[in-house]
């Protein structure tokens, strides 16, 4: 067989015993000796060889007899807990009844909350001066990273270009920021409840879950005991949810700090889901973990989704928060790999990122707040005047955790069937918080338009005089 190199015609005849005849390589003989005897061509040459009289190595396997393609691990591993609970329900609404949906986390689904004519505006100029229909770096636009950079930093926690990461949406930013941090055998620790996102990503890369509680009697807070009692040396990542899907809870300045003072004591690193950062209801206050830390590294994971209304334009972030260079070059060169892998957030939204993230009003965000927060005390003081329901008053994002006394309602073995039956009998569909790893509770959405808060709530009360148990024993967490 022969080979072109320079113009030069240089042929090779092998046996796996070395060479036969002679070999010209860059003009010199060589005589048998410029390949050694596992066939290696020494030199600069390149050189098609003939092993064994033929093209290619003998193999070793006989050629497979049938089709056989499999599912990869990662594959088989992956499991979305919510769709695995709500994909098992047999959901048959009542004809008489129009659906209400309280289950989706999406505030558009209703269309009475759309996002700030600045935020349309802003994509179209982007589309219209077309720069920006070509790939992206994948780390993003640097003038998009620098938008993000000036919005968020601040002289506790300053943020250059270089310390962000752009996303396809917050998703990513979360897959990312476990990917870089931990490794199969490494654990995680994840709120219960919590968004169940962390374990579907985690378990998948091999990397074990640890649970640590909160406290619904204490407005969700971490049960900090529990926490520190879960880490090891194996625990590689902390997972802080602020405010919280899906309770609606907004932890205080103090309890942030004793979070992260557990944090401290174990050196390990803190990944803040905030995507729904600044959602907080007038008179609460919602400083990012980063503003506190002062020892401890943290990823930020955030995005438009939430907070701007628009979760299909799927445009997130990582902000890097070292700490005495803690992180160091390391990380941040993992995170632009890791990136890599897919070319980053789609390039239309980084060309308006600038523009929404300068020029969205002051009063979208209050709208967006105020309304929610009264749909949030809607529900609650329906709800928490039905017995055997014990609603939990949030202080932002945009969830509502009803707890259920399952003595009081014994026609249910669970808040699974409980939720199945309502949406039997009443057409109001809430998710159960068994979806999350925690049952005996249901998560309410007050994303909907308030008529239909008003008219789900009016259901729900119905359903449960019908079925509560008078001689049950009544347990409100809020009592205790």
């Amino acid at each position: 067989m022969t080979s072109r190199l320079d113009n030069k015609c240089n042929l090779v005849q092998m046996n796996g015993k070395g060479v036969h005849g002679k070999q010209t390589v860059n003009g010199k003989s060589m005589n048998g000796t410029g390949v050694n005897g596992k066939g290696v061509v020494h030199g600069n040459s390149i050189h098609h060889l003939s092993v064994n009289g033929s093209l290619y190595p003998a193999k070793t396997k006989s050629r497979r007899e049938r089709w056989e393609v499999k599912p990869s691990e990662m594959a088989n591993k992956t499991l979305n807990p919510i769709r695995a609970i709500v994909d098992g329900m047999k959901l048959t609404p009542n004809p008489d009844k129009p659906m209400i949906a309280l289950s989706i986390g999406d505030p558009t689904v209703f269309g009475n909350m759309p996002t700030d004519f600045a935020v349309l505006q802003a994509m179209k100029d982007a589309i219209d001066c077309q720069k920006y229909n070509g790939y992206a770096p994948s780390v993003g636009y640097l003038k998009s990273r620098q938008a993000v950079a000036n919005f968020y930093t601040c002289p506790e926690a300053p943020l250059e270009a270089e310390d962000v990461i752009l996303t396809s949406g917050c998703s990513q930013a979360i897959d990312l920021a476990i990917s870089v941090l931990c490794n199969p055998g490494d654990n995680i620790l994840v709120p219960c409840p919590g968004f169940s996102l962390y374990k579907t990503l985690a378990v998948s890369m091999g990397i074990e879950v640890k649970l640590y509680n909160l406290l619904p009697e204490k407005s969700w807070e971490v049960d900090l005991k529990h926490l520190e009692s879960l880490i090891d040396e194996r625990t590689s990542c902390l997972i802080v949810t602020n405010p919280s899907n899906p309770c609606g809870s907004v932890f205080s300045e103090e309890h942030l700090q004793k979070i992260l003072k557990v944090a401290s004591r174990h050196c390990v690193p803190i990944l803040a889901d905030e995507i729904y950062s600044n959602m907080v209801f007038p008179g609460c206050s919602c400083p990012s973990m980063a503003s506190l830390s002062s020892d401890v590294p943290i990823l930020s994971c955030g995005g438009l989704a939430k907070r701007w209304l628009v979760p299909g334009w799927r445009m997130g972030w990582i902000l890097i928060h070292d700490r005495n260079d803690i992180f160091g070059s390391k990380i941040r060169q993992g995170l632009v790999k890791l990136s890599q892998r897919i070319l980053g957030a789609c390039s239309i939204i980084q060309g308006a990122l600038e523009s929404i993230l300068n020029n969205t009003p002051q009063s979208f965000y209050n709208d967006t707040i105020n309304f929610l927060k009264t749909n949030s005390e809607i529900c609650f003081n329906e709800l928490c005047t039905v017995p055997g329901l014990n609603p939990i008053m949030p202080s932002g994002a945009m969830y509502l955790m009803v707890g259920i006394d399952m003595d009081c309602f014994p026609d249910f073995k669970s808040d699974v069937d409980f939720t199945e039956q309502l949406v039997t009998e009443q057409s109001v569909f809430c998710l159960p918080a068994s979806a999350f790893e925690y049952p005996n509770f249901f998560r309410i959405v007050v994303t909907v338009p308030e008529e239909m808060m008003v008219e789900a709530c009016g259901r729900i009360k119905e359903f449960c005089q019908r079925h509560y148990c008078s001689g049950s024993h009544d347990n409100n967490y809020l009592d205790q």
